[in-house]
């Protein structure tokens, strides 16, 4: 079954026609142009993908202002294929442990679902997005997580709030050394070694959690656009897979309606 999944994000969308455990195609667009997807004659998924034969669709948006026009587009240029959108109210196979539920972000949901389809429980799926969010599946479901500032947002963050220090690219942050000589050094070095440290002491702090309450040895996944700032030596220790959110929302849409 081949899945068109539509991951709606606060910066970017990313979409992709989804096979079992693999993304046959996947993009990412501006989220900017599915809020003025309303605009737009031409079937846009279709035009992007270069795989336009689906049975059915999957999305998750954590931009509410665009959902209304993501459903509205969906409607109305493929009203013959059945549409799930995965939300707290209808999470398949996960239960939620969780006192508002209607606080998690969709994505996140899908993450965990594709986390626990993928690898099993238990597991830590660390998103590296705009934010950087850390979602826990046990045995028991879905538990909670951690919400942290993206590389994204250490860079512009930085710029906007001084007068002297420029804008950084987060896809071109490169150190060679471990003591700046110029600016442009010192705040690669910050930012790069600054976030992977982060990131580690996060899982620490959730693994050491976990042993509390369980035996078995959680997997850790990571995901996100930031994903090649992360040391290379955690390659062995951490399960890389980009299109983790995709995968969810294809196994929810087989899950519900199998």
């Amino acid at each position: 079954m081949k899945i068109l999944c539509i991951d709606v994000g606060n910066s970017f969308t990313h979409f992709g026609i989804v096979e079992g455990e693999t993304a046959l195609s996947s993009q990412t667009i501006s989220t900017y142009k599915i809020k003025n997807l309303e605009n737009t004659e031409a079937k846009f998924f279709e035009n992007s993908s270069p795989s336009t034969n689906f049975d059915g669709i999957s999305f998750c948006s954590v931009v509410p202002e665009v959902t209304s026009s993501l459903l509205k587009y969906l409607k109305d240029f493929y009203n013959n294929v059945d549409c799930f959108q995965l939300t707290c109210r209808n999470c398949p196979g996960i239960n939620i442990n969780y006192p508002k539920p209607e606080e998690i972000g969709q994505d996140r949901l899908a993450n965990a679902i594709a986390a626990q389809f993928l690898f099993g429980v238990p597991s830590i799926v660390v998103d590296l997005g705009t934010a950087v969010t850390f979602d826990i599946v046990s045995k028991n479901g879905y538990e909670g997580g951690i919400i942290a500032p993206g590389l994204e947002v250490m860079t512009k963050y930085l710029h906007e709030q001084t007068a002297l220090l420029p804008e950084l690219n987060p896809d071109d942050l490169v150190i060679s050394t471990g003591i700046g000589k110029s600016t442009i050094e010192a705040m690669n070095l910050g930012c790069v070694v600054g976030f992977s440290g982060m990131i580690q002491a996060l899982i620490d702090c959730v693994l050491n959690e976990m042993k509390l309450v369980q035996k078995d040895e959680p997997t850790v996944v990571a995901t996100g656009g930031s994903v090649g700032a992360l040391p290379q030596q955690w390659v062995n220790d951490i399960k890389f897979y980009p299109d983790l959110t995709l995968v969810g929302l294809a196994e929810s849409f087989i899950r519900t309606y199998a």
